[in-house]
């Protein structure tokens, strides 16, 4: 791509975690760069507006000769601006595509699974980029684009099997487990799909040892499986988990590679640490600067993202699967394990929640007490067969519903954590609080 002839790359749905992140890239490697999506705010368009990306509202008109045009995955090829650029005989490109021929480019590192891809791909891209040059796409909807990158690491979706665009170098694996029931049909399904990702990684996989889905892999390229077991290439030993993170040694066949600590929390974390730093060894990156590194992280958007009013911890967490609200309740009993923990859980689609309703409820009784939000549901997916009743009756620490307009019962808890959980709009529920709590408790002193 010759940055002197490049055409304007107009990305349909811009807004995208995933697309946001894409754009900011090439805006970075100096191509022109705009987009447009839904009026409604979201969280990705704010690095997009510091860095000057133009965002224009779903037109036509946005649709210009000479443009190549980007098409998120949420939208459908009868996109009005998908069939203007159609019709004026534009370069439509899907996003998994675009980055499936982007990637060739560098020594590439995909990060996957079910859970934990973003966290491990911010923690990738941190110790990284801060010792090789280092181009990364993370699924919060951050992106960076370096001139002459050697690397560059990125999340690759599973869902509907977009990650198959991707043949990289690298694959770090967290874990295979049921996801996304309005595409695939059970958990061989989803291991099907993931079996035929990691035979097109050319380089090795480094993969969650615990996972036993994951040990049924069968690849060309050699397979690093880590974790704290003795049949695990890199273990963690030595671990001693505090309200300041986590610190440990890891071993590589049973040799002492480095000490680390990590500034987050929950064992998962330490998994995620693992198979960072099992990429650095294979690729001769010096251990010493990844602690370094490492020590300074500050964790991804929307992942355990904290704040306190009054006497309270709110924490902000996308968890919407049963394994990630059971890793995000660990992580809070780790950092406050005199606290109570208040799980506030909104459902992201129907067919998740009717498929996972009994982990679910599984789930949240890890928290003290639990409060639930409507199922929020999808632009593919605007109703269903379970009601948010139906996942209250499967919790045992409570599972009221409440409403935007009525969160008072949370005022009942004092000097406490209250995580709201949910990958739809479940800040509402927790702004609607934290505006109630600033209101009621400076009334009442």
């Amino acid at each position: 791509m010759d940055k002197k002839v490049a055409p304007i790359y107009h990305f349909v749905g811009i807004k995208g975690a995933g697309m946001s992140a894409l754009a900011l890239i090439l805006h970075e490697k100096g191509y022109r760069v705009q987009g447009s999506d839904i009026e409604k705010y979201c969280f990705t368009q704010r690095e997009l507006e510091k860095a000057g990306v133009p965002i224009y509202p779903f037109d036509e008109a946005n649709i210009k000769e000479g443009m190549i045009v980007i098409a998120g995955n949420a939208y459908e090829d009868n996109h009005r601006e998908i069939q203007e650029a159609l019709k004026k005989g534009l370069r439509v490109v899907r996003y998994h595509r675009f980055i499936g021929e982007f990637i060739k480019n560098f020594t590439s590192i995909a990060v996957t699974g079910a859970h934990g891809k973003t966290s491990t791909t911010g923690l990738l891209a941190h110790i990284m980029s801060g010792i090789v040059p280092t181009s990364y796409l993370i699924g919060d909807g951050t992106g960076h684009g370096v001139a002459n990158a050697d690397y560059f690491a990125f999340e690759a979706c599973e869902y509907r099997r977009h990650f198959l665009a991707y043949s990289p170098d690298y694959a770090i694996i967290t874990n295979i487990d049921f996801d996304h029931p309005d595409y695939y049909k059970s958990l061989d399904d989803v291991l099907d799909a993931f079996q035929t990702f990691s035979s097109q990684v050319s380089k090795g996989l480094v993969v969650f040892g615990d996972d036993e889905q994951l040990r049924k892999l069968e690849t060309k390229a050699p397979i690093y499986y880590y974790g704290t077991n003795e049949n695990d290439d890199f273990r963690a030993i030595n671990i001693e988990r505090t309200t300041t993170g986590s610190e440990f040694d890891v071993t590589y066949k049973d040799e002492v590679i480095g000490h680390f600590e990590l500034p987050a929390f929950g064992m998962h974390n330490v998994y995620n640490a693992l198979g960072v730093i099992a990429i650095s060894h294979l690729e001769n990156i010096d251990l010493i600067k990844v602690a370094t590194e490492m020590a300074t992280f500050g964790g991804v958007k929307r992942r355990f993202s904290e704040k306190k009013v009054d006497d309270m911890i709110i924490v902000d967490d996308y968890a919407h699967h049963p394994a990630e609200i059971r890793a995000t309740i660990d992580g809070a009993r780790q950092k406050y394990p005199d606290k109570k923990v208040i799980g506030v859980f909104q459902p992201h689609t129907f067919t998740r929640t009717v498929a996972l309703l009994d982990e679910f409820g599984e789930a949240l009784d890890l928290a003290d007490h639990v409060y639930l939000c409507d199922i929020f549901g999808s632009a593919r997916e605007v109703q269903g067969d379970v009601k948010i009743e139906d996942l209250g009756e499967k919790i045992t620490k409570g599972g009221q519903v409440i409403s935007e307009d009525n969160v008072s019962p949370l005022l009942d808890y004092h000097d406490a954590v209250v995580i709201f959980m949910g990958a739809g709009d479940v800040q509402k529920f927790q702004q609607a609080y934290e505006r109630l709590l600033g209101t009621t408790r400076k009334n009442s002193m």
